[in-house]
Formats: structure tokens, C-alpha cells, sequence
């Protein structure tokens, strides 16, 4: 009888390979993931995306700001069912990569949620923005409308975690609480949620702005 014995050092150079592939691999994701590393102002996070022109530093996380926004072009779709994020950003998300995809627009961040103002468990919308004012056509497209948002002025605050209901609200109660100690300035319309990364990247490193749109009651607003 015929017997094949390998040769202990064939096992070991295949061990070695396997570990030279895998050494390979983990660090072709490591040098991926620190490129997409940015710093905008005070804030590091995954830069995935291009931001729309004209677009203010990002917001330290649990610390809030009054920013100014200038006017930018979005792709908006708006559900009035009554579900939490949860259940309505898959499809919603879907619509509105189908909108980009068909007519050629590039993805950018933030990803823009808006929830209700009578009820902030709810939200309403999702919207996808665009790189410039010039970007696509105004107009309806199936679901979706792209329209053009007029600049204004927000009080802001970073959060990091899942783009959850727990996030935003988490978020929210901080500049609520922050808006309540500077009488100078009041709420003036629908709350949003931006979110700045992809699924691909892990919950506790997204980051992401809970804002509230202001106006200022007084002549000299605080800096």
C-alpha cells in the first residue's frame, strides 16, 4: 500500500501564507478606513462623501452652536404614516438612492431626517442633498421632490451612535435644554437629524447633528 505523507513543512508554508493574506487584507482595510478619516473643525469622523458647497464645520459632539446654513438643493421624500425611523429608512433611503441612480447625481452626506414637531418620536421625512445648487432638476420625480431650501439658522449638536429615535431624541434633549437657558433665541420650525455615514461603518463611530431651526429675539446674538 501506497501512502502519502505531507511533508510538515508544506503544512507550515500554508499556514504562512494564509497568515500573509490575512495580515494583507486586515491591513488594506486599516489604511481604507484611516483615508476616510477627516477633521472638520473639532469633530473627527468618516468621511464617505462629498458635502454640499458652502457647507458650515461640523458640530463638537454634546456641545451646541447657532450655525448659519446657506441655501442648498435636496431630494426629499415625505411619509405622514405615523412610523418611527426604524421602520421607514429603508424605504425611504431606497427611493431616494434609486432617484440619484437613475439620474446620475453623486451621493453625498449628510443624509437629512426630519421629524415631527408635535410629535418627535415621528419622523416625516428623509432627504438626500445635493453636491451644488445646480445639480438635477426641481421638480417631482415619482415619490420624491427635489426643491430648494432657503438658508437659515440652527442650534446644533453633535451626537455619535446609531441613526436611531434614541439617538435623535438623546440629541434633542440637549439643545431643548440649551435653547430654554438662552431665552434669546427661540424655536422656529421641524427639527432634523443629519446622519454622515454609511451602515458600513460601526454605530459607536457614527456621527451625526441634531438640530433645531432658531431665530434670534434680540439685535445681537451671542457668538
Amino acid at each position: 500500500m501506497n501512502t502519502t505523507i505531507t511533508p510538515p513543512n508544506s503544512k507550515r508554508s500554508r499556514l504562512r501564507l494564509g497568515t500573509i493574506i490575512g495580515s494583507v487584507i486586515a491591513a488594506g482595510m486599516a489604511v481604507t478606513v484611516i483615508g476616510c478619516v477627516r477633521k472638520s473643525g473639532k469633530v473627527t469622523y468618516f468621511h464617505e462623501a462629498e458635502l454640499p458647497e458652502g457647507w458650515p464645520l461640523l458640530t463638537e459632539v454634546g456641545v451646541v452652536e447657532v450655525k448659519e446654513y446657506p441655501q442648498y438643493r435636496e431630494a426629499v421624500v415625505t411619509k405622514n404614516d405615523g412610523a418611527g425611523s426604524d421602520e421607514k429608512m429603508g424605504p425611504m433611503f431606497g427611493t431616494l438612492f434609486n432617484h440619484i441612480s437613475k439620474n446620475d447625481i453623486p451621493m453625498t452626506s449628510p443624509v437629512e431626517m426630519e421629524y415631527s414637531q408635535q410629535d418627535s418620536q415621528v419622523m416625516t421625512s428623509m432627504a438626500f442633498l445635493y453636491r451644488t445648487n445646480e445639480t438635477g432638476t426641481l421638480g417631482t420625480d415619482g415619490q420624491v421632490v427635489v426643491r430648494e431650501i432657503a438658508p437659515r439658522t440652527y442650534a446644533s449638536v453633535g451626537v455619535r451612535g446609531s441613526y436611531n429615535d434614541e439617538s435623535f431624541q438623546r440629541g434633542l434633549t440637549i439643545v431643548k435644554e440649551w435653547i430654554a437657558a438662552n431665552p434669546q433665541w427661540r424655536a422656529d420650525g421641524t427639527p432634523r437629524f443629519f446622519g454622515y455615514n454609511s451602515p458600513f461603518i460601526l454605530w459607536f463611530w457614527k456621527y451625526g447633528e441634531v438640530q433645531v431651526p432658531v431665530r434670534c429675539l434680540t439685535d445681537t446674538a451671542p457668538s
